[in-house]
Order: C-alpha cells, then sequence, then structure tokens
C-alpha cells in the first residue's frame, strides 16, 4: 500500500474513531433493514443484523479462528469471538483504533481469546492457511490493490476455510459506462473517506474466480443496506455530535459533510453493497 495513502487512512481512523464510537458505537459499518429496506429497528440493532445475516446468507455456523481484515475498534471481531467461542485477530493501520479494540477486548473478558495490530491488509504478517474464517466487512474500498488484497486473504485461509468480503462497490459497468457526472460523484467519495477506488462487483467476482475459490457467491443488498446513511445524518446532527465534529478535526467535518453523498449515491444507483464469499 502506498505510504500517502496508508498515512492518509491511518490519519482519518486516528482522528475519527472516536467521535464515531461516542455517536454511533463500536459497529462502524452498515446496518441491515430486510430485503427492502423496510425493517424499522434502533440503528446499532441494524448493525447487529447486518452481521447475523452475512453468517446466515454465507452458510456460517462455527469457526475457531477468525481474521477481521479492517476490524476497526473491534466490533465485528469480538462479536464473532464471543457468538462462536473462537478466536479472533483484528488488523486495521490506525494504532488508535487497534489501542481501543484491545481496550474494549479486555472489558468484556475476551482479552485472552482476541489481539488486535496495526498491520497492511495486501501484505499481512500471518502464516499460509492460518484462519478459518476470514471476514473483510467494509474494508476493500479502501485497498488500492483489489487483486493483491483479495490474494492475502485466500493466502491465510485454511483450506476448508471460509471467505466473506462485504465491500462498497459502483454500479456494474459492462452495459453502460459510468458517466462523467458518476465519475465525479465517486471521486468526492474517494476524496473524503481515502478510497483509491472502488470496482464493482462482477470485477470482484473475476478476481476470485482467478482464486480458485469453491462454492463462489455474490450478492448486492444495497436496498436493505440504504436506509443506514438517513439514520446516520440524523444521529451526526445532534449537538453533541456536532460538537465533538468541531473538536476532532477538518478531516472528520469533511467525512460528516460528505454523509450526503453517500445517501445520493445509492438513490442513483451508483453505489451498490457488494457481497462476496467462497471457500479455500
Amino acid at each position: 500500500m502506498s505510504t500517502t495513502l496508508y498515512q492518509q487512512i491511518q490519519q482519518f481512523y486516528d482522528a475519527s474513531s472516536g467521535l464515531w464510537e461516542q455517536i454511533w458505537g463500536e459497529h462502524m459499518h452498515h446496518g441491515y433493514y430486510g430485503p427492502n429496506g423496510t425493517y424499522k429497528v434502533d440503528r446499532r440493532q441494524a448493525q447487529i443484523d447486518l452481521i447475523e445475516e452475512l453468517l446466515r446468507w454465507a452458510g456460517v455456523e462455527s469457526a475457531e479462528n477468525i481474521l477481521d481484515v479492517g476490524c476497526g475498534i473491534g466490533g465485528s471481531s469480538l462479536y464473532l469471538a464471543e457468538k462462536f467461542d473462537a478466536r479472533a485477530t483484528g488488523i486495521t493501520l490506525s494504532p488508535v483504533q487497534a489501542a481501543r479494540a484491545t481496550t474494549r477486548a479486555q472489558e468484556a473478558n475476551l482479552g485472552a481469546q482476541s489481539q488486535f495490530l496495526v498491520a497492511d491488509a495486501q501484505a499481512t504478517p500471518f502464516a499460509d492457511n492460518s484462519f478459518d474464517l476470514v471476514w473483510s466487512l467494509e474494508s476493500g474500498e479502501h485497498m488500492p490493490d483489489k487483486a493483491k488484497f483479495l490474494q492475502e486473504c485466500y493466502r491465510v485461509l485454511k483450506p476448508g476455510g471460509k471467505l466473506i468480503m462485504v465491500t462498497w462497490c459502483h454500479r456494474p459497468t459492462d452495459v453502460v459506462p459510468l458517466s462523467v457526472d458518476e465519475q465525479k460523484h465517486l471521486q468526492e467519495i474517494y476524496q473524503v473517506y481515502c478510497l483509491p477506488y472502488v470496482i464493482s462487483l462482477p470485477e470482484y467476482e473475476a478476481i476470485a474466480r482467478q482464486l480458485s475459490l469453491q462454492h463462489l457467491r455474490t450478492a448486492d443488498w444495497s436496498t436493505a443496506v440504504a436506509p443506514f446513511w438517513d439514520v446516520v445524518i440524523d444521529s451526526a446532527i445532534t449537538p453533541q455530535a456536532i460538537w465533538g465534529l468541531l473538536s476532532s478535526g477538518w478531516t472528520t467535518i469533511q467525512g460528516a459533510l460528505a454523509l450526503g453523498l453517500m445517501r445520493r449515491g445509492y438513490e442513483r444507483g451508483l453505489i451498490r453493497f457488494g457481497l462476496l464469499c467462497g471457500n479455500k
């Protein structure tokens, strides 16, 4: 990963993670609002529902050794460690996030079965065939080399183990290429959220097919998660949140101002929520 992008992502999450935890809680990812996006559940429950629905969709009923790629402050890692009584390892580019995740693990009495490291997802410090579940929830969009990222996930997966990757995508472009306006919209999102670029779900599937993943499946859950951005925008305009934003610096303020970019991206069908799973 290029040093500049690495530093930008690190600084973005170092600066903003404390605020997002304060406003949103420990899960720094979309929520699930039912296949048609109509379920009326609170935001935190929707985020837990997303984890559960992903496990159900991917057919995961147990795991012993889990890698959470792009772990944030350990939301998914600790949830999965507790659910499956498993060992969980989380990696992030942010030392602030890794430290907070470690503290949260200790508070939840999960310190002995979890660890959080600062590591590059495209070159992890793990041996081949180390994990029976590799979980990547909304981190693929940050990866500058999508193929290298998936190759690394595959490398550390045990034979028979499962990869679940969920990531922001743009719409498929095999029939109609992205318009100039769509490209501009994406560029604005990239700039704010420190993303090099995103690709479509069919492009991810093509990369995964090169890896010989078995039982490969993909799905687009855009409709199920799109209401999340309305909820987030509502939660970001409370007095507490606005004060927190002003205290955390300009990049975080830009991130909050750009929430509408994501909402509009879903509304126009440009931003897609892509799922991919398969076995080694």
